[in-house]
């Protein structure tokens, strides 16, 4: 049947007498509230139709179904949509097609996730290819599955691998699940529907058992032994995340359709699912999974209709910790790269570098030696230029030096042709001031990876004034091709995560040089859900480094950074952080951080030079004092980004902390966190200790102007004049 809707399916009786339900709700036929109505209505008809004898339900162009329909997650938080989820998992899943007078088969291709998954569960079997992917991936948005899949996968795979497949959101292929009995049968995909329709017709002849999977026991271990796999995984959850509360609702949801069976567990998982909606660790995700998607759309770049160019090769200058990360990053996706090195001793040790990278992954068991072996020949090592005739995209990764990567970049216009991408993976430097040596500004662009490289997942692509947009939708679709989420941002000192985070050590080594305790910060900021603490991620970096970023925004935004000599006191006695045991914390062989007693006196020293004392009411500071003295003063720098426009939307500066410095996403990111506690109270928390401490915490226009009127500060220019 086709009403017409978005989102609908469309039903097929054959001469066999097997109805055919397909989903159609492109691009991964999500199952929306219409999919919804119109697979009912479908069911209802074909259960009732004399001519049918079983029925099918498979998805368009090769994808069963990508799962519930995120936008209507936004829907029902509003209030918007009366629809009841509870219809759907108890009425349409279990009590319409679970429970129907004929049989139905599932036919998976492609995706079967979330949704989907638990729609085919609620069939008597599954059909599946090889490599389609099944999971229940729903805690990643904050909410646990809602139809039916916290009672039907443990009754499918047993207790421990469902709790692992939902606590995780790991999707598994078509192979793994029918191992497990998640799938009946493995066909290729000309096979499939084929398969699906026999299969139908042999549990009506009963030459195959008619199952319904609500009510399985096989696969259940018995009630005291369950209860141990339960209360093991609670302790796993709560070890992992700490902040999270869905992980642990879930495993009490499960527990409770074992204890008190099914049709209960399936009550208690609806009442579950619509409190977690509603939660702000579920509204957080869902503005992280939109923000993700959202990166790659830039007004007046992607607009306007450019296609990207094919990049067929790509030049490396520096094979250093970043140039054979990024080098790692291209060739595991199949770019044959160029690796060019000063003298051969140098190039030997990039080229090892990459090699190692991927050993690692050979190690972990994430590749094959035959594919390590394609993968590494598509790298070749170079002294030269001699081989950049015929390179679409170069990215130089040498160090932070300013006259060395002008005389490159003029080299670069030379060697390259016309049509090259030239690109920098500088983290600090004016791109202006790179190629202010070329005549070719207009190919010139930013390309910020972050380390390492072949691991972080994002992407900054920097334009300037003069960077074609063509450019920007080329390497828009490189960074999509590396599987990295890319971010467009504007040209200036540090670009938008650097300097967004430079108040964050700043901070942090204010509060210590004023008497708040270096172990305390770092503890209470993990609390809060970084992956370490300001101090531990001074030590990881290297105090070379923290030094030489620390004095790019000195020199570029002086009346607003906090001067110290703690670090330069630290290095002249060789601390520089992990690399030299000692920093911060002293490390082990292990590399385990310990506190070290004689940090004191390098604070004290520090004090004495900057002429600083200790402030009783910053000694015995609070963890939400010191989470929001740390923060705001990022909140502020993140302001200044967005007022400038060197950032697009708030959102982008939402995912490039999640994703560039490791904020934690169930808060949604710097800007959706910072609205969460109102632009007043910042304000007002910032302007407090401006009076106290001085220009560090000075409110910047930007947070003053939207404090005032009480507008969110990731709210767009038009939100805000619609507001005025």
């Amino acid at each position: 049947m086709d009403n017409g809707a978005k989102g609908r399916t469309v039903l097929e009786v054959g001469a066999d007498g097997v109805a055919i339900i397909t989903i159609v709700n492109p691009p991964v036929n999500s199952l929306s509230f219409d999919v919804f109505r119109s697979l009912k209505e479908s069911f209802d008809e074909a259960d009732n139709r004399e001519d049918v004898k079983a029925i099918v339900v498979t998805g368009e162009k090769g994808k069963f179904s990508g799962g519930f329909d995120i936008n209507a997650f936004g829907i029902m938080q509003k209030g918007m949509d009366h629809t009841n989820p509870g219809l759907i998992s108890v009425e349409l899943l279990t009590d319409t097609i679970e429970a129907a007078r004929k049989p139905s088969v599932a036919a998976i291709d492609g995706l079967a996730l979330g949704g989907g998954l638990e729609l085919a569960m609620a069939c008597n079997a599954r059909i599946s290819t090889p490599v389609a992917q099944l999971g229940l991936p729903e805690l990643q948005l904050g909410v646990i599955p809602g139809g039916g899949g916290t009672q039907r996968l443990p009754r499918l795979v047993g207790l421990a691998k469902a709790l692992e497949m939902m606590l995780t959101s790991k999707a598994i292929k078509g192979e793994e699940a029918y191992s497990l009995g998640l799938v009946d049968a493995l066909v290729s995909r000309d096979k499939l529907v084929s398969t699906a329709r026999q299969w139908a017709l042999d549990i009506v002849d009963r030459r195959r058992p008619w199952v319904r999977s609500l009510y399985k026991t096989d696969k259940i271990e018995s009630l005291g032994e369950a209860r141990e796999i339960l209360k093991f995984a609670r302790t796993q959850a709560q070890k992992r995340a700490p902040n999270l509360k869905h992980p642990l609702v879930c495993i009490d949801v499960i527990e409770d359709g074992i204890v008190a069976g099914p049709r209960t567990g399936l009550w208690k998982e609806l009442e579950a699912f619509e409190a977690l909606v509603a939660s702000d660790t579920c509204k957080s995700l869902i503005h992280i999974f939109f923000s993700q998607r959202g990166t790659s759309k830039v007004p007046g770049v992607t607009d306007r209709g450019l296609v990207p160019r094919q990049v067929k090769k790509v030049a490396i200058l520096g094979g250093g910790l970043m140039g054979s990360g990024i080098a790692t990053a291209l060739i595991l996706s199949n770019y044959p790269v160029i690796l060019k090195e000063v003298n051969e001793k140098f190039l030997e040790a990039g080229l090892n570098r990459v090699k190692a990278n991927l050993q690692s992954r050979v190690k972990k068991g994430q590749m094959t030696k035959e594919k390590f072996e394609k993968t590494i020949s598509l790298l070749k090592g170079t002294i030269d230029y001699d081989s950049f005739k015929d390179v679409d995209l170069v990215i130089e990764a040498v160090i932070e030096n300013v006259s060395l990567k002008q005389q490159i970049f003029a080299d670069l216009e030379k060697y390259c042709p016309p049509h090259c991408i030239l690109a920098s993976n500088t983290s600090t430097i004016d791109l202006n001031l790179i190629g202010q040596k070329t005549k070719s500004e207009d190919r010139i662009v930013g390309a910020h990876f972050f380390s390492p490289a072949h691991v972080m997942p994002l992407l900054e692509i920097v334009r300037t004034k003069k960077t074609s947009p063509q450019i920007v939708v080329d390497l828009l679709d490189i960074g999509r091709k590396i599987r990295k989420t890319p971010v467009v941002v504007g040209n200036c000192t540090g670009f938008a995560v650097n300097r967004m985070f430079f108040p964050y050590t700043q901070a942090a080594i204010f509060l210590v040089e004023h008497g708040t305790d270096v172990y305390q910060i770092d503890k209470a900021i993990t609390k809060f859900g970084m992956p370490m603490g300001p101090f531990r991620l001074i030590d990881l970096v290297g105090f070379g480094v923290g030094v030489a970023t620390a004095m790019q925004f000195i020199e570029n935004f002086p009346e607003r950074t906090y001067k110290s000599m703690l670090l330069p006191l630290m290095q002249e006695d060789k601390r520089v952080g992990e690399a030299s045991r000692k920093g911060f914390y002293l490390y082990d062989d292990r590399r385990k951080a310990n506190p070290d007693p004689e940090l004191k006196n390098y604070i004290e020293k520090s004090r004495n030079i900057s002429g600083v004392t200790v402030d009783p009411k910053l000694v015995k500071l609070s963890e939400k004092d010191i989470i929001e003295m740390i923060f705001f003063p990022v909140v502020n720098e993140a302001c200044r980004v967005l007022d400038e426009g060197i950032a697009v939307k708030s959102a982008d500066l939402d995912i490039s902390a999640v994703m560039g410095m490791g904020f934690p996403p169930y808060r949604g990111g710097i800007i959706f966190w910072a609205d969460s506690l109102g632009s007043k109270y910042i304000y007002s928390r910032l302007a407090e200790w401006s009076k106290l401490y001085g220009e560090f915490f000075k409110p910047s226009a930007y947070l003053a102007a939207r404090a005032a009127k009480g507008i969110p500060l990731g709210a767009s220019v038009e939100q805000t004049q619609s507001r005025l």
